[in-house]
């Protein structure tokens, strides 16, 4: 049999090379089989004599949205069906460094493409090098035509719903992957100032039991626990893995802190500042989550939203006054909590040489929380049921909404996130475009505005046009609402990837 298990596969390869046989392996997710690939495979079967090849799975597949095309078993077949492939397996890693330990092939073959390492912005043929040093065998190339099945997917067999494929169509004219890239670039210079409430994200994983016999009340059976880092904390390890340098500014308590945990949970590149709040637990949300579908059953908030004494929020709003202007944006990541004082909305609106604002509400502000608390603002990103509670709106068109509120608070751009709408983009001349979602699956929504405030708000202070913005921005939500909770951030090499897929 071709199609072999991972671990048979590696107890296969050792038999053969005891009786002195040359292993050569190739990986890849290829989604759809083509002539490209063929003749790699032709080209790094005649380098020995057993070719083995193995495939990303499913679940690692980070080539854009609805993307495999195929599934994993269909794309391991079509592989086992030509001749010059002897062993086929899939993967059980995100990459094959894991897979070439395991298997220790002699040679192990890239494309063309992949001749020059330097060139890869991913960093993972380098890596797979290493690897490859490291086990004794030996990296290759071949030398013949290169296809992408990206490419050849959007053109000619798209999956993408008729909404995004058109939107992208059009979108392709006007800009292209080196535009995108270019502006990811100019991200990396940047100096950025985060300003919000720290949330601890707890999940309490539980099954259901069902009612109690004597009271109405929902039993379930506790599993397992994650504890996460939220609210400013996400956006401020967001915005690191884009910009240079980061500087954190938020609020902590002084009873169960949580502080060695916080700053085992930044990014190296984040300078933390932080206030203690006296008498006061840092803020945990609490959620208790049906362990299958991740569906929350119920929430509960630990925290103390009096905010600072006045000392204290004095010399929050001092360092604010004097550190502002060191960086060349600061976002405002303010979930109503009590970090960010009315003193401190003035000294922000005074003194941030660019702003970028989400006011967020939510159950624990009751919507006494909304974004022109803040008189000026560069950039605002909210969501629509956020706008609709500002502009006490239950129905109507979003733009008109966008407009009021930008000439009130006279902003340069305005991004308003709709979920499964995707988002409306509004600059400062009137202009609006709006960007369909790309999320494929949802799996939680938590953190999903957070990442997008955290990159568009970079694209905003480097004068991004509306579309660049909401494009950018749905690529960072779509791969944030497939993530529990704030489990990993938002990472340049997750969305160049993305991009780079549906740029094809």
């Amino acid at each position: 049999m071709k199609l072999t298990d991972l671990n048979e596969l590696a107890g296969i390869i050792r038999e053969l090379k005891e009786k002195g046989q040359t292993v050569v392996h190739c990986h890849g997710v290829f989604d759809l089989l083509h002539i490209g690939h063929i003749r790699y495979f032709e080209e790094a079967s005649a380098m020995g004599d057993v070719l083995v090849v193995t495939l990303t799975p499913d679940r690692y597949v980070d080539k854009g949205p609805f993307r495999p095309a195929f599934p994993e078993d269909l794309r391991a077949e079509a592989v086992a069906s030509l001749n010059m492939v002897d062993y086929v397996a899939v993967n059980a890693w995100p990459t094959a460094e894991e897979t070439l330990r395991l298997l220790r092939p002699d040679i192990y073959v890239k494309g063309s493409e992949f001749k020059s390492i330097t060139s890869d912005k991913t960093g993972k043929i380098q890596k797979e090098k290493n690897v490859v040093d490291e086990i004794g065998a030996r990296l290759a190339f071949t030398n013949d035509i290169v296809f992408s099945s990206s490419h050849l997917i959007n053109t000619y067999l798209s999956n993408l719903p008729e909404e995004i494929d058109a939107y992208m169509k059009l979108f392709r004219t006007r800009h292209s992957l080196a535009d995108i890239e270019e502006l990811f670039e100019k991200m990396a210079s940047l100096r950025v100032l985060v300003v919000g409430d720290t949330i601890l994200d707890e999940y309490l994983y539980c099954d259901p039991l069902g009612k109690s016999s004597k009271d109405p009340v929902l039993t379930a059976h506790y599993r397992s626990r994650d504890m996460f880092a939220g609210g400013a904390l996400a956006v401020a390890n967001h915005v690191a893995n884009f910009a240079g340098k980061v500087t954190l500014c938020t609020v902590l308590g002084d009873t169960d802190s949580h502080e060695d945990f916080i700053r085992s949970q930044l990014s190296p590149n984040i300078t933390l500042y932080r206030e203690i709040q006296d008498k006061a637990p840092t803020l945990i949300k609490r959620r208790y989550v049906d362990g299958y579908s991740f569906n929350k059953l119920f929430e509960v908030y630990v925290m103390d939203d009096s905010g600072l004494n006045r000392e204290k929020d004095a010399a929050m709003c001092r360092w604010i006054s004097d550190h502002a202007g060191d960086h060349d944006l600061v976002i405002v990541a303010d979930f109503g909590h009590g970090a960010v004082s009315d003193a401190m909305v003035s000294v922000l609106c005074d003194k941030a040489p660019f702003l970028a604002v989400n006011a967020q509400s939510n159950s624990g502000n009751r919507g006494f929380h909304t974004v022109t608390r803040y008189p000026r603002a560069d950039y605002v990103c909210i969501a629509e049921h956020e706008i609709r509670l500002e502009t006490r709106q239950k129905n109507g068109q979003v733009p008109p909404m966008m407009e009021r509120l930008s000439r009130q608070m006279n902003t340069k751009q305005f991004t308003v996130t709709r979920g499964r709408k995707g988002s409306i983009v509004m600059n400062g001349n009137g202009g609006f475009v709006a960007v369909p979602a790309f999320a494929r699956s949802v799996v939680d929504r938590v953190g999903a505005g957070d990442s997008v405030l955290s990159v568009t708000s970079m694209a905003s202070y480097l004068s991004a046009s509306n579309e660049m913005i909401g494009f950018i921005g749905n690529v960072t939500g779509a791969l944030a609402v497939e993530i529990i909770g704030n489990k990993k951030a938002i990472d340049l090499p997750g969305v160049k990837s993305y991009v780079t897929s549906l740029m094809k």
